[in-house]
């Protein structure tokens, strides 16, 4: 693979405007192609096997034309103080907005509150519903225009009035602490390479890939249904992960440069060595995203494709766009050390007057060999301090409590929050998470029986504040009944009131051959959070045993990929724990913009699992790949590993800080999902990156010395050799050596 990748960055730097202008080509066409798009379709969770599912199926079937999974709101009125919403004067108020509601071209149906029973028991609270012919995401904005106006106008007649539900739904805005994100990244850059323009080309490689990989994902969002956060999400790995990629290139560029190699050669060694880990790395983080599709949930399926096909992008970009313009800046990226050089030319010069302080400065190993040396003098005392101290970060996870985000989770300053606290102050909080039972008697003897005898089997359980009457459909053989719990939707007292009607209905049906199932975004939000539970273990068994078998393959090892998969798990609960500490405790929430503390999203666990692999993957291979370089090379185990700190441990750290300041940067979003995930990540690269593989990981090789790098003869034999430390290219120097009469295309023809 080192030779492929050797002779495709010297391809690429020779025939720099060929590639350059490709891959702007296909920027500019996946660009076209997102703004001729039409603009993204349903986004609805479709989560299959689950009851919430099968109920939501049996009504799209017998009630046609309820517009099941059109989008709704709630308007919801407060009267002034000392008034109530009964009151003839606000009652006109309301009137005139249920009739102004009603004229939308795109409203399905709007509920009066007086006709509904839609106003509190204490009469000072009251909502209209509203639904509409299409989801959240297609509703024209003359419909949202139409509805914000209406309850304007409410408001000017003295009315408290906020609207709440998904027909507001937007995309989510990331806020300006992205842009800062970008910002550290570009100062870290700048820092680690001495350079503008070294600096400057993975940011610039980062974003024309991301630029294809959103824009793509944009052009097919209507098409392939994908969900609003998809390019959010995309967006925040693929510039992780392109930054980091290119950076590791350009840095072995300077390295080979520093070695006084051509530019033309220095470029394709880069590829050749670091593109190499910089495959392999990528494989993991596609494996791992592609692998969410095991849990069958379609939205998360989407999301994880469209990240993979993203950071494909990323890796492609890297072997060929920065070499390419590494031979347009030329002599602007320079040497690695030359600064360094030039600081022992003035120490030789400083001796020669007698000042031999400058001389020592001088030869003084970088900060990366120092602290190797320390780790492979104190393996055990790093090694403890490092697993007690992701074991301490862990413990919050112990009482991880998982749900999905509602209009409670949003910002108090929203209309959507005031509108979900004023719905709990009239009518409870359980009012803002109902349940829909749906009671299919298609194979009962007498389908009005069985409608009366589950509403009093429901009304008879704990938690329940209100059964309505079930509404049949037009045939008569099935109808929904909506229950009110008297808990928050997101309690575990409601999520038992789910499973207690589950049961009672299954009593039910070998009395009478109905089905009961229970729906509703709360029962929706039970379901998912059980599929996601369910997933994880087959998830993290495929995810990490497939990645194993990469890494025994990159690394002819068995301990070295064991030793990444456990630090792995004790990174990934560390940041599960700080995730918990933050969003559900409420440490620091303050500061990380969470003004409602609750569960953890649903979905945290198993996404945090499949992308934190992929990335803990990223540093493994970076950081190992030199040490076992090394190793091959002839180098002891524990001089591999200071070896291999020399020259991977400020780039890898470098790597890691613009990849948390990348994450860190979607902390400032509105939307919670993507907050929440950007915290996340952004804590577990820095405990899997500063913790696991700058202390445990050393710890670990130096504790196990030759025993880490070795492999059964026979499994040597039946593996490929990938070569990823490039072994082979010291024949391809030598055979460039003897080639030079030739052209550079005759060379390549040559060796093919």
């Amino acid at each position: 693979m080192a030779t492929l990748l050797y002779r495709l960055g010297r391809f690429a730097f020779r025939r720099r405007h060929f590639t350059a202008l490709f891959w702007v080509a296909l920027l500019a066409l996946a660009g076209v192609g997102a703004a001729g798009a039409p603009v993204a379709g349903n986004t609805s969770f479709s989560i299959p096997g689950t009851e919430a599912q099968k109920a939501f199926d049996v009504l799209e079937e017998r009630f046609p034309g309820a517009s099941a999974d059109g989008a709704t709101a709630r308007v919801v009125f407060k009267a002034p103080a000392g008034e109530k919403m009964t009151d003839a004067g606000n009652k006109a108020i309301v009137r005139d907005t249920v009739e102004e509601l009603s004229d939308g071209s795109e409203v399905a149906r709007v509920t009066d509150p007086y006709q509904g029973g839609g106003v509190s028991r204490d009469g000072t609270v009251a909502y209209a519903s509203v639904s509409y012919q299409v989801s959240g995401m297609e509703l024209e904005d003359s419909s949202r225009d139409s509805l914000e106006a209406a309850a304007e106008g409410a408001r000017d007649a003295g009315l408290t009035v906020e609207i709440g539900g998904d027909a507001l739904q937007t995309v989510p805005a990331t806020g300006a602490t992205e842009i800062i994100g970008i910002g550290v990244a570009a100062v870290v850059l700048v820092i680690t390479f001495g350079s503008l323009v070294a600096a400057g080309l993975p940011l610039l490689t980062a974003l024309i890939g991301v630029g294809i990989g959103v824009a793509g994902i944009t052009a097919l969002a209507s098409t392939l249904e994908l969900g609003s956060t998809t390019s959010i999400l995309a967006t925040m790995i693929g510039l992780a992960v392109g930054i980091d990629y290119a950076l590791f290139i350009v840095s072995r560029y300077r390295a080979e440069l520093a070695e006084g190699r051509e530019r033309e050669d220095a470029a394709g060694r880069a590829v050749g060595t670091a593109g190499s880990a910089v495959v392999f790395a990528g494989l993991t983080v596609v494996i791992a995203l592609v692998g969410l599709s095991v849990v069958n949930i379609p939205m998360l399926t989407k999301m994880g494709i469209a990240a993979a096909a993203t950071v494909a992008i990323a890796v492609l970009i890297a072997l060929t766009m920065v070499p390419a313009l590494l031979g347009y800046a030329g002599r602007r990226v320079r040497a690695a050390g030359e600064k360094g050089k030039r600081r022992g030319r003035e120490a030789r010069e400083d001796e020669e007057k007698g000042n031999g302080t400058a001389k020592e400065k001088a030869r003084r190993p970088n900060m990366g060999t120092r602290w190797a040396r320390f780790v492979v003098r104190r393996p055990v005392a790093v090694l403890l301090i490092g697993v007690v101290g992701l074991g301490a970060a862990a413990i919050p996870a112990s009482s991880l409590e998982l749900g999905l985000p509602d209009d409670g989770s949003q910002p108090t300053s929203t209309t959507q929050r005031r509108a979900y606290d004023l719905l709990s102050e009239g009518f409870g909080p359980g009012f803002n998470g109902p349940l829909v039972v749906v009671v299919d008697a298609k194979n009962s003897d007498d389908p009005d029986a069985v409608f009366r005898q589950t509403g009093d089997d429901i009304k008879a359980l704990d938690d329940v504040v209100s059964v309505s009457p079930a509404a049949p459909n037009k045939a008569g053989d099935t109808a929904t009944i909506t229950v009110v719990p008297d808990s928050k939707p997101s309690s575990v007292a409601t999520e038992d009131l789910v499973h207690d009607i589950r049961d009672a209905g299954t009593g039910l049906k070998a009395d009478t051959g109905a089905d009961v199932l229970v729906t509703g975004a709360t029962a929706m939000n039970i379901d998912v959070s059980q599929k996601l539970n369910d997933a994880l273990v087959p998830y993290l068994t495929l995810v990490v045993g497939l990645a194993f078998l990469l890494l025994i393959v990159v690394f002819r090892s068995i301990l070295v990929p064991l030793k990444a998969a456990l630090g792995f798990l004790l990174s990934v609960m560390a940041a599960l724990g700080a995730v918990v500490a933050v969003f559900q405790w409420g440490w620091l929430s303050g500061l990380m913009g969470v003004e409602e503390t609750g569960p953890v999203m649903s979905m945290m666990p198993i996404f945090m699992v499949g992308v934190v692999f992929g990335l803990a993957m990223d540093y493994e291979v970076f950081l190992v790949t030199r040490m076992r370089e090394a190793y091959v090379h002839g180098e002891k185990p524990d001089e591999a590993v200071v070896t291999g700190f020399r020259h991977g441990a400020r780039v890898v750290s470098a790597a890691a800080v613009i990849m948390m300041a990348v994450f860190a940067g979607f902390i400032g979003s509105s939307e919670s999902m993507v907050k929440m995930i950007g915290f996340g990540l952004a804590i577990a690269v820095f405990f899997d990156a500063f913790v696991v593989r700058m202390a445990i990981v050393p710890a670990v090789l130096a504790l196990l010395g030759k025993k880490a790098w070795w492999l059964p003869k026979w499994l040597d034999r039946a593996l490929p050799n990938v070569d990823v430390e490039g072994e082979g290219l010291r024949t391809e120097g030598d055979a460039d050596a003897g080639e030079k009469g030739g052209s550079p295309d005759d060379r390549d023809l040559a060796r093919v």
